[in-house]
């Protein structure tokens, strides 16, 4: 079976968005690069301000879920544009959970549909975060008895 992971492209803030995110799910990078870390490429040069940022970061959420990351940079940084064309589902254990994780993401974002229980059994919610990413989070209530 696949595994699905998110990777998410930020222009600058990806160290604070990945912290945000480790606080969140209460868990440790398996890696974070910077651009510094990287090797010479054919003699280009590096811009001075993007030694810092974040080349690639993983958070492993779960056994079989990672999210990764990494801040656009160079010449690269001319086409960002901060998408809204996907979400990141979560599926929590428990209602608890669901609660925790949408609360905290929440924080400074906006809220576009509060925690609530759906017609298809499920409590759920959507929101984005302050950081422009789009989250729908859930518990399976039919389910979980």
């Amino acid at each position: 079976m696949p595994v699905i992971n998110v990777y998410l492209t930020f222009d600058g803030n990806c160290e604070d968005a990945f912290n945000y995110y480790r606080d969140v799910f209460e868990v440790e990078f398996a890696m974070i690069n910077r651009f510094k870390d990287m090797p010479p490429q054919n003699g280009t040069k590096l811009p001075e301000g993007d030694a810092e940022k974040i080349m690639h970061v993983s958070l492993p959420i779960s056994d079989e879920t990672v999210l990764m990351g990494c801040d656009v940079g160079g010449e690269w940084s001319n086409d960002f544009v901060q998408g809204n064309n996907f979400s990141i589902s979560i599926e929590a254990d428990s209602k608890k959970d669901a609660d925790r994780y949408f609360d905290m993401l929440s924080i400074d974002g906006e809220v576009v549909m509060p925690m609530d229980t759906t017609f298809w059994g499920s409590y759920f919610g959507m929101l984005t975060d302050q950081f422009g990413i789009n989250w729908m989070v859930s518990f399976d209530i039919e389910n979980s008895k």
